[in-house]
């Protein structure tokens, strides 16, 4: 007889993904992850391998359904400046209020932890690296044309930039920093970029 499984491995995925997001891998035992689940070890090992395999699929599923769809967002329509502004705002919500507020972000949480010594964690990490610079200099491209950027601002140069600051604020954001310094921060970086506007 085929084992059947009794439990949803993708409702399963989304349950370890919070785990992993609020509490990072070090402090999470495989019983934390059988509490979490309310499932035993022989299941989740069937279905997902050890700790390791299961936070790599939880960080990819991370990267999937909470990063890329605010990545999307950002190259949308071609606005420029305004999508940029939209983008850190979002952030900064999303990690100063509400149910996750205080946990960062899972991916910044992982370049600030030892697990990015993995070489298939670091693939994650370089691969969501470069999705958010693309997305960041697709905005300032669209900017660049929109005439919104200071005069000599390099769009690639400025996209990595940014994307560094969208992982300051989701590392100070799990730190305990307010939002409206966060939100501060981000209005002093956009204006150095920005145009100003014409007397």
């Amino acid at each position: 007889m085929p084992d059947i499984k009794h439990f949803d491995p993708d409702e399963t995925l989304d349950v370890v993904v919070r785990l992993f997001w609020r509490q990072g891998v070090a402090t999470t035992g495989v019983q934390d992850i059988v509490t979490a689940t309310g499932l035993n070890r022989s299941s989740l090992y069937a279905t997902f391998g050890g700790k390791q395999e299961l936070y790599l699929a939880a960080l990819r599923r991370y990267r999937e359904r909470r990063s890329q769809p605010m990545l999307r967002r950002l190259t949308e329509g071609d606005r420029g400046l305004p999508a940029v502004a939209e983008f850190f705002d979002s952030l900064i919500a999303v990690r100063c209020s509400g149910e996750y507020a205080r946990w960062g972000c899972m991916v910044s949480n992982a370049h600030a932890g030892a697990e990015n010594g993995d070489p298939d964690v670091r693939a994650v990490l370089d691969r969501h690296h470069q999705e958010l610079r693309d997305a960041l200099y697709t905005a300032l491209t669209a900017a660049a044309a929109r005439a919104q950027l200071a005069a000599g601002t390099d769009p690639e140069a400025t996209a990595e930039l940014l994307a560094l600051l969208a992982y300051g604020v989701n590392l100070r954001s799990r730190a305990g920093a307010d939002a409206r310094t966060l939100r501060g921060t981000v209005t002093a970086a956009l204006d150095s970029i920005g145009r100003a506007p014409l007397a």
